[in-house]
């Protein structure tokens, strides 16, 4: 009898040390997500971040080409913006390629993306687009910005005139960027 307790309290001993070990380091990883402020869905992969990283390039390129370093920033900081802000979608993509509908016309938040060929217009500037994805990758990989646009999240090329009414932050090159 004595033979066959004995590997049974061993086996029982066995398996309650490995549930505690289990439930011991769950909550030890728990707390460490709480005390870093991470969770599941603060991970992104680097599948997705190169997504993000080409969408926000592409971007600045069809957006701001041309313009100086700082306005290339403020039109990457306004996408920024407006995925951090739940008034658009949450994601750089998203935001980049959100159409809406107004009386039956279709609107895309960035004008680029509704003239004609959308998220396959052609890159004519390898250069331009490169110091696009430059700046991309400094605002969305390094948290680069610009304090003076930290609010912004519109903004129009100077040679037009929406009257939006929204409050004006600045102009940097051809754009003025509002609140």
């Amino acid at each position: 009898m004595e033979k066959v307790i004995k590997p049974i309290i061993l086996i029982i001993g066995l398996v309650l040390t490995v549930m505690s070990i289990k439930a011991v380091t769950a909550v030890k990883i728990n707390q460490l997500k709480q005390t870093a402020g991470v969770s599941y869905s603060d991970v992104v992969t680097i599948r997705e971040r190169e997504r993000q990283l080409d969408c926000l390039a592409r971007n600045i390129y069809h957006e701001a080409a041309s313009e100086p370093f700082e306005g290339k920033v403020a039109v990457a900081q306004v996408t920024m913006n407006r995925a951090a802000s739940g008034k658009f979608p949450n994601d750089i993509c998203g935001v980049i390629y959100q159409k809406n509908v107004f009386y039956e016309k279709v609107v895309c938040q960035f004008s680029w993306y509704c003239e004609g060929h959308g998220k396959s217009k052609p890159i004519r500037s390898k250069e331009m687009y490169d110091e696009s994805y430059r700046v991309a990758k400094k605002v969305l990989l390094e948290n680069f910005r610009l304090d003076v646009m930290k609010e912004a999240m519109y903004y129009h090329a100077d040679y037009v005139n929406p009257q939006w009414g929204r409050e004006k932050i600045g102009k940097i090159g051809r754009h003025i960027f509002y609140k």
